[in-house]
């Protein structure tokens, strides 16, 4: 009887699950044929922004943000240097590609939307269940979408991703080293102290995961302390880096606009963009020791992807 009840109760649940998913299917599919042309013509505007400023302030702009943001995101800012020299061009183009591809399936989707057969004045979208309306959907993807173009795509974003791994492993080897050495630090520390006492706790048919989670434990506390000590070097890295970049780049902007600095409008002839990146440099790496190696709101939540970017990169190169 009470294997019967369990496997009813399980249907029940596996029935409501099912009730549910098709409830939110149509606003779900909804909401992601609408909004991912809005991102890609933000995405779009946004480059071809990037690309009409002029050579100066561009330089200006990739100085500000590796001042101060070079060591909130160290994976990010590496992955995106090594690309640069292992087929950025290419991830572009792929990226360009899939885009056209996605908007030609949205296209497709609002006219589907508006489709009347019956011609009883209500569109067919709205009159069929959540789980017809995915495989309706599912089907004109399949046969609207070009999957040559696509499959190109997808290859040379992970070709250009390997060769970037491979360059971040060897970069960040030590990042690695220490956080194994961490790791093996603090299970001795456990396994002599600590583990004992929560097995003495544990039920006997459970001791069995208390050394497989305590060394999952051991590992994430020396991967969060290692990367911790790479953001502070990172971050300092960046900042002089940057901030040098933002220094000379400054420096040109203000001698084309007028402003004279004892006739002087190269950085070789000088050395007041040495004295001001000083300046940019350690107010770059104030700002991210202020707020923790992290971005402040309301930064933290329009730069989250990036942030999801950095946690999947770090893991990558640590797991590799």
């Amino acid at each position: 009887m009470a294997a019967d009840d369990a496997e009813e109760t399980a249907a029940e649940v596996m029935a409501k699950a099912a009730e549910l998913l098709q409830k939110i299917a149509s606003p779900f599919i909804s909401f992601v044929f609408e909004s991912i042309p809005i991102v890609i013509n933000i995405a779009q505007s946004s480059y071809n922004f990037y690309k009409r400023l002029p050579t100066n302030y561009i330089h200006f702009l990739i100085g500000t943000i590796m001042c101060f943001f070079g060591g909130i995101y160290p994976t990010v800012f590496a992955a995106i240097e090594a690309a640069e020299h292992g087929g950025l061009t290419t991830v572009r183009k792929a990226l360009k590609d899939v885009s056209e591809e996605i908007l030609i399936i949205v296209e497709e989707s609002k006219k589907d939307d508006a489709t009347d057969e019956d011609k009883d004045g209500v569109n067919d979208v709205k009159q069929i269940s959540g789980k017809a309306l995915m495989k309706r959907k599912l089907k004109l993807v399949l046969t609207k979408m070009d999957p040559n173009k696509v499959n190109a795509a997808i290859q040379s974003i992970y070709k250009v991703w390997m060769s970037v791994l491979a360059v971040l492993t060897i970069k960040f080897a030590r990042t690695i080293a220490l956080a194994l050495s961490i790791s093996d630090f603090v299970k001795k520390f456990v396994n002599r102290f600590i583990l004992p006492i929560i097995r003495g706790a544990t039920p006997p048919e459970y001791k069995k995961w208390v050394p497989v989670i305590s060394d999952w434990c051991c590992k994430s506390i020396g991967i969060s302390i290692a990367w911790k000590v790479q953001s502070v070097i990172s971050a300092f890295a960046s900042s002089m880096a940057g901030g040098l970049i933002m220094s000379r780049a400054l420096l040109v902007i203000l001698s084309t606009n007028g402003f004279e600095f004892g006739g002087i409008n190269d950085h070789r002839d000088t050395i007041i963009d040495e004295i001001a990146s000083y300046f940019f440099a350690g107010l770059g790496f104030y700002f991210q020791f202020y707020f923790g190696f992290s971005a402040p709101f309301p930064l933290n939540i329009v730069l989250y992807p990036v942030q999801m970017m950095d946690y999947y990169i770090r893991h990558a190169v640590t797991s590799k």
